[in-house]
Parts: C-alpha cells; sequence; structure tokens
C-alpha cells in the first residue's frame, strides 16, 4: 500500500507543474481554477486515505480464522469508525 505522504505529495507535484504552466501563460483563470481544484481534490483524497486507514487490517489482527461474532465486532468498530470520519465537523 502507498504511503499517506506519498499519495498526497504525488498530487501536490502534478498540480504545481500544471500550475506552473499556467502561470508561464499567463492564464489567470487557470490558476485560480487549478487552485480551488487542487484544494478540492486534495481533500477528498485525505478522506479517503482516512476510510483506507479505518478499514485496514491491523497488525494487531491475527492472520487466523476469527469467529463470526469477532468479525461482526471488527465490522461495527470499523462502521462506528468511518461515521465519525464522515461526520461534518
Amino acid at each position: 500500500m502507498r504511503d499517506r505522504r506519498r499519495i498526497l505529495d504525488s498530487l501536490e507535484v502534478t498540480y504545481r507543474e500544471a500550475f506552473a504552466g499556467a502561470k508561464e501563460r499567463g492564464d489567470l483563470d487557470a490558476m485560480a481554477r487549478l487552485d480551488l481544484d487542487f484544494q478540492r481534490d486534495q481533500l477528498q483524497l485525505e478522506v479517503l486515505l482516512d476510510i483506507r486507514d479505518v478499514l485496514a487490517p491491523t497488525e494487531e489482527e491475527p492472520a487466523k480464522e476469527r469467529s463470526l461474532l469477532e468479525e461482526g465486532s471488527a465490522l461495527i468498530e470499523k462502521a462506528g469508525a468511518l461515521r465519525r470520519i464522515v461526520r461534518l465537523r
């Protein structure tokens, strides 16, 4: 799985290159649009990464089979964590 920082850095590099091109052309509209798009995409990506972190198995979880009751409890815990992430702040 790719590291969170690496993913966000890749997004930033992509937008910086596009922004620099728009700046060279003197395209103020494109620069403003790229700035807004970057902020929106960064927020969306951070939420998706938070969801990935919640749903990913932890190192503590053994690879052995668990009972249905244990699996249900783990899913409920993950659903609760996911609910806290997407709640409006």
